[in-house]
């Protein structure tokens, strides 16, 4: 078959697609953060200071639902746009910076590291601004669904360095009722 697409069949391509790829990127985030003991209720996060402009808990669960959402879209839009010029180097860019996206609550939450997920989260912004130009050659919309995602890192960006500014013991803290003694 030589044809090109029409554009139903290009909707559908997305829409299969999307099917996959949003519940997809959605349950690893969702994952990556249950993991890593993410947000309130993790000991050693509660017991640290926060800026003034820390949201409510609630919030970062609702906002990165929405986030995961949008980024699963792109990554459908992405897929299925064959033909397009530099879209595999695109989609490569797109899940290495998703990568970087879940490997920040298990280094920040789990592991304690503010410095290195201010780094990560700095690295992220900066592939993601990256992203912004590529997928806009790809799908204009694509590049629109993805600045609410850059804005919210830029959000975090601010909190990770404000955190580790009031907490620069943070990596030593250990949470309220822990205890060093070795249990016999």
């Amino acid at each position: 078959m030589t044809g090109i697409a029409s554009l139903s069949q290009l909707r559908m391509s997305f829409l299969r697609y999307a099917l996959f790829t949003v519940p997809l990127v959605l349950l690893l985030g969702t994952i990556s953060g249950r993991l890593a003991g993410s947000g309130y209720g993790n000991a050693w996060f509660d017991a640290l200071q926060k800026p003034d402009f820390m949201p409510p808990g609630w919030l970062f669960g609702v906002a990165w639902t929405i986030l995961y959402i949008l980024l699963g879209f792109v990554l459908a839009m992405l897929l299925s746009a064959r033909g397009a010029r530099l879209r595999g180097v695109t989609i490569g860019l797109f899940v290495l910076q998703l990568a970087m996206n879940y490997c920040w609550s298990p280094l920040f939450f789990a592991m304690h590291r503010i410095d290195a997920a201010l780094v990560l989260i700095l690295a992220m912004i900066a592939l993601t601004l990256i992203l912004v130009v590529l997928v806009w050659r790809i799908r204009r919309m694509g590049a629109v669904l993805m600045l609410p995602y850059l804005g919210w890192l830029c959000f975090a960006a601010a909190l990770t360095q404000s955190i580790g500014a009031l907490n620069p013991d943070a990596a030593r803290l250990a949470p309220a009722g822990a205890s060093t003694d070795i249990a016999l």
